[in-house]
């Protein structure tokens, strides 16, 4: 540990943190974007502290779903549906999400605390993946120089199916819970502008580390892999740990009991009394039909661009730049409609109907060959999903009493998650089994272009954009029960934090 924490590098990479973290602070209330979000009870420092375990999961995300992915397949030749299954398996534990979050809502320990636990725990499971990871990633490829033969084509998917799944179950224990621990925290005012700032520091978190482990590897050996990714398990620690420093009061009263009385209640009476709400079903719905359809298309997205429309490779990485651009931008109208009162499943319902055209555009980009009409609905698809997601995610803040605030949250994110990955797996799916009927000639003489594999998975999402809007629909006119969405007053000073996701 002392070599490691003494090491130039890391040393490099600490002070930098630092002195970042030292001069954000320093720019003060004025220039800070989410300074808005701070309050006397949780101070800014506190705050940015506090998001630091969403870096740590947006790190893992980053070096799951990228830098691996490409190591896999490129460096270690592994055959590519085995990579998709393993990059898959972090969202078996989605579903749990909600009870998660449930039972860090009535935890009880020896020291008082409720979320702490969760996170600690998550971070350990985090930490084991990452840990074992590289050493998995090797026997999978069948890089051994002892034992029986089996060993590669038994051993290492088992071991690298655990390592990812390992992975996945920290990931999404430690969002619930800090996500949870964060509203908590948070007065009821600023809430939603504290959760913005958890997705902000999400997303720095996954561009950050992907540059980083893009520098890192790019002189690619086997022992700097084992090098970066058990770097990143031991950076999860210390930002988690740090995170989580003097977060969470010590109350007495949720001090364990042993009393049977005083036993947590269980979490199926609970699921159950929630999910029998016909509103919180319909949103649930809404959630999972509109987020597969914003997410189905990011596995052909790139694709779509170099095939048919002949886009370089530096144009079609740019694309992702855009679709961010409009979320962004999505962020921002949502921001002031919110600070004004406005209806959150109204704004979803907006960025779905803002869908309709931008997979449109995208569609009958092919046969105008327009790669300008294709930037423009990439962009579009980006501002509508980024207002699906705005929408839902302050609908979902106020979808239970604040007690049960990780079991809302838990239930939402379990659903997005699970949605997104599922789409996501589909979408490539469906596109290679319609592209291969159609270059076949299963199709007819018409339809015999790869360009039908694209199209058909685009008007999928269309149609699930319909379905999206017909669950919601209903819950534009009839507001929740006793549900109130905090906002600003509209003289408050507009800020990054006034994002609402």
């Amino acid at each position: 540990m002392t070599r490691a924490a003494t090491h130039p590098a890391l040393r490099l990479v600490t002070g930098f943190v630092t002195a970042g973290s030292s001069a954000l602070i320093r720019l003060g209330p004025r220039y800070l974007p989410f300074a808005d979000a701070a309050s006397a009870d949780l101070p800014i420092r506190r705050l940015l502290r506090l998001s630091l375990f969403q870096v740590a999961v947006g790190m893992a995300a980053a070096l799951l779903v990228g830098t691996l992915n490409r190591v896999m397949i490129v460096e270690l030749s592994v055959p590519a549906w085995i990579v998709s299954v393993m990059v898959g398996l972090p969202l078996l534990f989605a579903p749990f999400r909600a009870l998660v979050g449930f039972r860090s809502d009535h935890h009880r320990s020896a020291f008082g605390w409720r979320r702490v636990p969760f996170i600690w725990m998550g971070s350990m499971l985090q930490f084991g993946g990452l840990a074992i990871m590289p050493f998995a990633l090797f026997i999978l490829a069948g890089d051994t120089v002892s034992g029986p033969q089996w060993i590669g084509p038994v051993v290492g998917p088992l071991a690298a199916g655990l390592a990812f799944l390992l992975v996945g179950a920290g990931m999404h224990t430690t969002q619930t819970a800090g996500l949870a621990l964060a509203t908590d925290l948070a007065s009821e005012a600023s809430r939603p502008r504290v959760v913005a700032l958890m997705y902000v520091m999400l997303l720095v978190g996954m561009v950050g580390s992907g540059f980083a482990f893009s520098a890192l590897l790019d002189d690619f050996t086997q022992v700097r892999l084992v090098q970066v990714v058990q770097g990143a398990a031991l950076l999860t620690m210390v930002l988690n740990v740090v995170a989580l420093w003097k977060q969470e009061a010590r109350d007495p009263a949720r001090k364990a009991l042993h009393r049977a009385a005083d036993a947590p209640p269980a979490f199926g009476p609970a699921w159950k009394t929630f999910i029998g709400d016909r509103q919180a079903r319909r949103f649930l719905w809404a959630v999972g039909l509109g987020t597969a359809a914003f997410n189905m298309q990011d596995i052909v997205l790139e694709p779509y661009g170099g095939e048919i429309l002949g886009l370089s490779v530096g144009a079609t990485s740019a694309l992702t730049a855009i679709l961010a651009l409009g979320s962004l931008l999505a962020f921002a109208v949502a921001a002031r409609a919110l600070t004004r009162g406005g209806n959150p499943y109204r704004i979803a319902a907006y960025g779905a109907v803002v869908g309709l055209p931008a997979f449109c555009a995208v569609i009958f980009a092919a046969p105008l060959d327009s790669p300008q009409l294709f930037r423009a609905g990439t962009l579009m698809i980006g501002f509508g999903g980024g207002l699906f997601a705005v929408g839902t995610l302050t609908a979902a803040m106020s979808l239970e009493r604040p007690e049960h605030v990780g079991l809302a949250l838990g239930a939402w994110g379990a659903v997005q998650a699970t949605a997104a990955g599922t789409a996501i797996a589909a979408g490539g799916a469906i596109r290679d089994i319609v592209s291969g009927l159609a270059t076949q000639g299963a199709l007819g003489s018409v339809l015999d272009s790869a360009v039908i594999g694209y199209s058909f998975v685009y008007h999928l999402e269309i149609y699930l954009l319909f379905a999206a809007l017909i669950a919601i629909g209903p819950l534009v006119r009839v507001r929740r029960a006793g549900a109130h969405i905090d906002s600003n007053p509209p003289s408050q000073k507009f800020g990054l934090a006034s994002l609402p996701g």
